[in-house]
């Protein structure tokens, strides 16, 4: 498997940066707004590494709680649009956006508390920004 390594790669690891600590949308108008910028490409790049990865676990390809151990970073990712998942969804026409994800964190014990935290952390700091 090579995950890790495109974990690694350079734009990749830009991506995720800016996704973790830049994205920050409340609204579906909020992520309808940055799919208009070239950040959007970040978005995008992020939600696919995360989909793709979680789809291993989903088949059976990755142990879930070796996945879990090493992944915490995609509740990150989810937590940001967990929210409003179903609207963008079917906004977007995208009915399979971040579907993997979905099923991992629903089997995932202690990802809503987790979220919830990473939530709260995040609204901090982009309350602290403004």
């Amino acid at each position: 498997m090579r995950l890790y390594e495109l974990r690694r790669e350079e734009k990749l690891r830009e991506a995720r940066t800016w996704v973790a600590f830049s994205f920050n949308p409340q609204s579906v108008e909020d992520y309808v707004a940055v799919a208009q910028t070239e950040e959007y490409t970040y978005v995008r790049m992020v939600s696919s590494y995360w989909d793709m990865a979680a789809s291993f676990v989903v088949h059976g390809a990755i142990e879930p709680d070796m996945f879990r151990s090493v992944s915490s970073e995609m509740l990150v990712v989810y937590c940001k649009v967990e929210h409003m998942i179903h609207e963008l969804r079917e906004g977007l026409g995208q009915p399979g956006l971040l579907k993997y994800v979905e099923q991992v964190v629903a089997d995932w014990p202690g990802a809503e508390e987790r979220m919830a935290g990473m939530r709260e952390y995040f609204a901090g700091a982009a309350a602290a920004s403004e």
